[in-house]
């Protein structure tokens, strides 16, 4: 590889166009940048969408070579710097110098804002207030009802949206031809399914599977991934369903063994599968208690072996009861 960077970060976008998936919040920022003005903005939605990359990509494009760290914009993330004193004094202190004189404002990009204080949110919202002349704020954040209502009714809301399967798969194929991998179809697949609409995550997976080869399949990507493919957690639960409790134990243990596979991990995989069984609602749902049940078990400490063992005893239990 040519640079010793993440792969997230060698592969950003570093303009508007280049983000997928968001076209209508693309197009108004770009509005934003040909205006030259812009109000207060919170950026809100999923990981793994493109909303840290928007607001770097929009200030590079509003201002070009200009662009400059603490001349022209700062980025902070929310989530070190979180606490009042930080707003007081840092941002504060950011917001109320002037901006270079060819340029009317200054950019703070306040990432992962969801995560501040709420006294450090209330002396923002008078620093956004006093000093928006200066300074236009970007907040970044994955759930906005976290941002105090009197910052949300100062800034403009966007609104992003989990990727879809098509846009992850033509990023992550892009990367990999960047990088020379060969990616096959059914561990593209499981990339864009591990990745749960996150392309942060997918791209992070590709990377590490690319350290373990140039070739990668479904069971590279699953084993990166600390998940099971698909078919085999369908035949353990296909097992236990018929009554085959010894079998589904032995079949369990080998993918434990096989993946290094944690308990919880084990349920949120049999969770991703029982709604694609070939069984009834009526199953579904007591099999989805089951999972709630026995997943908060061991959260609070059991012991994995006989918790697993439990929870499939009662599933072989459920369609004996029916």
């Amino acid at each position: 590889m040519s640079e010793n960077r993440p792969w997230v970060e060698k592969y950003r976008p570093r303009r508007l166009d280049a983000v997928v998936n968001q076209k209508g919040i693309i197009k108004r920022l770009k509005q934003f940048i040909k205006d030259e003005s812009m109000p207060h903005l919170i950026f809100a939605g999923p990981a793994g969408t493109g909303k840290t990359t928007s607001a770097l990509a929009m200030v590079r494009e509003l201002y070009g070579r200009k662009m400059a760290v603490n001349t022209t914009y700062l980025e902070l993330n929310a989530s070190d710097a979180r606490g009042i004193n930080v707003v007081r004094t840092y941002i504060k202190d950011f917001a109320k110098a002037k901006p270079p004189t060819d340029i009317s404002f200054k950019i703070l990009i306040l990432d992962e804002a969801d995560n501040m204080t709420a006294p450090a949110q209330q002396a923002l919202r008078r620093t956004m207030e006093k000093y928006t002349r200066n300074c236009r704020m970007i907040l970044i954040c994955n759930y906005s009802n976290k941002i105090i209502p009197p910052i949300q009714s100062r800034c403009v809301v966007f609104r992003f949206s989990s990727l879809n399967s098509d846009d992850i798969k033509e990023r992550v194929k892009y990367i990999a031809s960047q990088e020379k991998i060969n990616i096959s179809s059914d561990g593209l697949n499981a990339l864009v399914e591990v990745s749960k609409g996150d392309c942060r995550r997918a791209i992070n997976y590709l990377q590490s599977c690319g350290t373990i080869s140039k070739k990668l399949d479904q069971d590279t990507v699953f084993r990166v991934a600390g998940e099971v493919p698909p078919e085999k957690i369908r035949e353990i639960l296909q097992t236990a369903l018929e009554g085959q409790l010894q079998f589904s134990l032995k079949l369990l243990s080998d993918i434990t063994r096989e993946y290094g596979l944690s308990g919880i991990n084990i349920i949120k995989n049999i969770h991703r599968e029982i709604y694609d069984l070939s069984i009834s609602e009526e199953l579904k749902i007591e099999i989805s208690k089951l999972l709630a049940e026995f997943e908060y078990r061991l959260s609070q400490g059991g012991t994995e072996e006989i918790q697993l063992q439990a929870l499939f005893a009662n599933i072989v239990m459920l369609n004996h009861s029916e």
